[in-house]
């Protein structure tokens, strides 16, 4: 990197220069200075490795700094909330350019943008890979925050938007980097890598299933049947899933012809989508339903119900087996 570490921050701060609602005062300072607002605080933190969740050659900057703002952004809208401020700290490497962190940098004011947030601040390091680490301090009323523990027997189990269009658009990714470029040339296949770069969260879907009295909510980051299982684990209750009601995202199907995917394992199994799962009293899902469709145009999906006891079933029409709660783990994913 050509730049020293004062000139690198002079470059972040132009890029995240200007008012925002709250900020007193932001990038530049040994601290920003914000205004908590009236509502209880949610404070989240993720991370993003090189070598673990990207890589340098196939990921552009741009899109690697909006995925790991959203994908914190999903954690504040599981709990029913809204994102305020964000903080970015980077691990870079001698291999990485500072127009590599500039576009970086893009991606992020970009995503913030979206979602009303400000980023004020953040850290740098020298570091033997890429480590993209980001906080976020969002609000949510009091009394409001949805939880993974309020799940009650006889709650419906309702998604939003599709799964297992991240996990067919990492698939796409390896593909092409094997300069295998099929599915690249299609709208199917482009449209798969989209939801794998620039996942979106939902953060008003998040409000909206809040409001219809949402128990019980998680976003799914390492897998629709792994994070079931966590929110039944808090909850100490089971869950039954129906899977031809689970919602494929569009061009799974697609991909799976002539090849050995499997639809099914990447909805259930795949990861990164960041939809919204929750369990919603029966009485409310279709005005919970009206809701997110009407303000939001994302789908929402009921695909099975919680029920009492422990343990995840899997339900194909007379047929019923346990459904293993199988995803992304960082420590035994190897």
């Amino acid at each position: 990197m050509e730049l020293s570490e004062l000139d690198l921050v002079r470059g972040i701060r132009r890029v995240l220069s200007g008012d925002a609602p709250g900020v007193v005062i932001a990038v530049g300072d040994d601290a920003a200075v914000v205004e908590p607002g009236r509502h209880h605080g949610v404070l989240t933190a993720d991370m993003l490795v090189e070598g673990v969740h990207f890589e340098l050659g196939s990921t552009a900057p741009h899109d690697l700094g909006h995925k790991a703002v959203s994908v914190n952004v999903s954690d504040v809208a599981a709990m029913g909330g809204s994102p305020r401020y964000g903080l970015i700290s980077l691990g870079l490497s001698d291999a990485i350019e500072a127009a590599w962190v500039m576009e970086l940098y893009g991606g992020m004011r970009e995503a913030a943008d979206e979602y009303g947030m400000s980023l004020v601040g953040g850290d740098t390091s020298r570091a033997g890979r890429a480590v993209v680490s980001v906080t976020v301090y969002g609000e949510v009323a009091e009394g409001m925050a949805v939880t993974r523990s309020g799940a009650r027997p006889g709650d419906a189990l309702v998604v939003t938007g599709t799964l297992g269009g991240s996990a067919g658009g990492l698939r796409i990714a390896r593909d092409a980097a094997r300069h295998h470029t099929e599915a690249l040339s299609t709208e199917w296949g482009r449209s798969l890598l989209a939801v794998h770069e620039r996942p979106r969260a939902r953060v008003g879907e998040g409000r909206a299933l809040a409001a219809a009295g949402a128990h019980a909510m998680i976003d799914v980051s390492d897998g629709l049947a792994i994070d079931l299982g966590r929110l039944c684990e808090e909850s100490g209750v089971g869950a039954r899933i129906t899977i031809p009601d689970i919602p494929f995202a569009p061009g799974l199907v697609d991909l799976a012809e002539g090849t050995d995917v499997d639809p099914v394992d990447l909805a259930l199994h795949g990861g990164e989508d960041y939809e919204l799962l929750a369990a919603l009293p029966p009485g409310d899902v279709d005005e919970a339903r009206r809701t997110v469709v009407e303000r939001f145009g994302t789908r929402l999906t009921e695909i099975g119900a919680v029920v009492e006891g422990a343990g995840l079933v899997a339900v194909r029409g007379d047929r019923e087996e346990p459904l293993e709660p199988r995803g992304w783990d960082h420590f035994a994913s190897r």
